[in-house]
């Protein structure tokens, strides 16, 4: 009775999701490669920004580098807990031989989902697999789940802070309290903040609407601020840039695409190459090796980005010494 309950549960989620297909982003691809095998995947994404729209094109190119063939549905929740929950279990009761989350919440997610029919799960862009308990530890992994950590390299975009700020006090961080992998970044910058001199100034928020008003705040009390992959806040990059620049309070990103949308500079990671080592994960498990052989990967490799024209627009110089190893990621021009 329990297990049919079960599966009558999961229809009703997938006539829901598809009740509601406008909240979400869908689309299929099929690979190129011939020969062997087509297996069924399922990608569910958070919320709709450049970050994770990497993560998801990057874990498509690993697929085709490991030479698996697939049919690819992806989902974007656009950032709403109930439908990330709906979708999750929509592909379960497809069948889909794995699912992928991209973003902590879209993890969990699928992870729930997915468990006691035993369909693996790979997860991207969670910054603390460990907080959002979809691992056991650094070397261990869960039953049923791996995939790829996204966590900051908070020292060195704190270094490149102190660089090219070397007056500032007071660095602020726009969060959303119910994200595990903010509220673990978060204690991170907390531990390390004081070795380069700086104070920090935290502001939380719990949707997207509570935005506007908290950036008024933090730009009221900070010198600069420095964003993390917080999907609520990134998904509404726009106002905190718009804001912070008309205060002449530089933001830094935290990694090349925040960048590119007005962010001065950023020190982080590269999210096609993360979502690319998330495809060879799975390209494993599809394989047939045991993902709970697999623990987790952190991605470690950071790049420095600077946007110059949004830095020359608050007044900030970019030292010498940061742009001879930089990236110059600028808006596109407008026509």
């Amino acid at each position: 009775m329990k297990s049919l309950r079960k599966v009558m549960a999961m229809g009703m989620a997938a006539v829901l999701c598809a009740a509601t297909m406008t909240g979400c982003e869908y689309a299929v691809n099929t690979s190129n490669s011939e020969g062997g095998k087509t297996y069924k995947i399922g990608v569910l994404q958070y919320a709709d920004h450049p970050s994770l729209d990497n993560c998801r094109e990057g874990f498509k190119q690993g697929l085709e580098e490991e030479g698996i063939n697939y049919e690819f549905t992806a989902q974007s929740a656009k950032g709403d807990d109930a439908t990330n929950t709906q979708i999750a279990q929509q592909f379960v009761a497809q069948g889909v031989d794995l699912v992928c989350g991209i973003a902590t919440p879209s993890a969990q997610a699928c992870y729930n989902a997915a468990y006691e029919v035993k369909i693996p799960v790979i997860f991207n862009a969670v910054s603390d697999p460990v907080a959002a308990k979809l691992a056991t530890s650094e070397t261990e992994a869960m039953e049923g789940i791996t995939g790829v950590s996204d966590m900051l390299p908070v020292d060195e975009q704190l270094k490149l802070i102190r660089e090219m700020l070397p007056d500032a006090k007071k660095i602020g961080i726009l969060y959303t309290t119910s994200e595990a992998n903010s509220v673990s970044t978060i204690e991170s910058y907390k531990e390390k903040v004081g070795e380069y001199g700086f104070e920090l100034v935290e502001k939380g928020i719990t949707n997207a609407a509570e935005i506007p008003q908290a950036v008024d705040l933090l730009v009221s009390e900070v010198d600069c601020i420095s964003n993390m992959t917080d999907n609520t806040v990134v998904a509404n990059l726009p106002v905190l840039i718009e804001k912070a620049t008309a205060k002449n309070i530089p933001v830094f990103g935290s990694e090349e695409e925040q960048v590119g949308n007005g962010c001065i500079a950023s020190a982080g990671i590269d999210y096609i190459e993360l979502g690319k080592k998330a495809g060879v994960m799975a390209a494993r498990v599809l394989k047939g090796e045991d993902i709970t052989t697999i623990p987790y990967e952190t991605m470690t490799e950071s790049k420095i980005t600077i946007n110059t024209d949004a830095a020359e627009k608050i007044g900030v110089t970019i030292p010498q010494s940061i742009t001879d190893r930089a990236e110059v990621k600028n808006a596109p021009s407008e026509q």
